[in-house]
C-alpha cells in the first residue's frame, strides 16, 4: 500500500468519530496497539529530539525497504508515532524522503494537539525523514 493510500485510510477511519474525545480514545488505542520496540533500542541516541515526551524510533532497512519501530512514555504520543509509523514504515526510503504528509491536517490533528505535542509530531516525522534520506544516499554510494 502506498503512503498515500496509507494516509487516506486514516482519514477514512478518523471520519466515522463525531467528536474530539473519541477521536483521542482512539488515538490512545492506537498507541496501546503499537508493537514494542526491543529494549535495546531504548537509547539516548534513538531519543526524538523536540518532544516533551520521551520517544524512541529506532529504523532499519530490510529488502529495500524502511521499516520503523517506536515507543514513548505517554500514550497520546505513543498513538501519535503509532499513525505516523503507520503510513511511512515499510516504504521506499525515496518515497518517505518525497512524501508530503497530508493526514494530519485532513484529520484536523494540527488544530487539537498543543503547541509542544504538535512540534513532537513534526520532530517524528523530520527526523523519519531524515532516516530515508541518510539511507537513500546510503544505497546510492553502493
Amino acid at each position: 500500500m502506498t503512503i498515500n493510500a496509507r494516509q487516506d485510510e486514516i482519514v477514512e477511519e478518523f471520519e466515522l468519530f463525531d467528536d474530539w474525545m473519541d477521536k483521542y480514545e482512539y488515538i490512545i488505542q492506537l498507541g496501546k496497539e503499537l508493537p514494542l520496540i526491543d529494549a535495546k533500542y531504548k537509547t539516548d541516541e534513538n531519543l526524538i529530539k523536540g518532544c516533551q515526551s520521551k520517544v524512541w524510533l529506532h529504523t532499519e532497512m530490510r529488502d529495500g525497504l524502511l521499516h520503523f519501530s517506536a515507543d514513548s512514555d505517554a500514550l497520546i504520543t505513543k498513538g501519535l508515532v503509532s499513525m505516523v509509523i503507520q503510513v511511512l514504515s515499510g516504504q521506499k526510503p525515496k518515497d518517505i524522503a518525497d512524501a508530503e504528509i497530508y493526514f494530519i491536517d485532513k484529520i484536523g490533528l494540527q488544530s487539537h494537539l498543543s503547541p509542544t505535542r504538535s512540534n513532537g509530531l513534526l520532530s517524528m516525522l523530520k527526523q523519519m525523514k531524515l532516516y530515508a534520506v541518510a539511507y537513500q544516499a546510503k544505497s546510492l554510494q553502493q
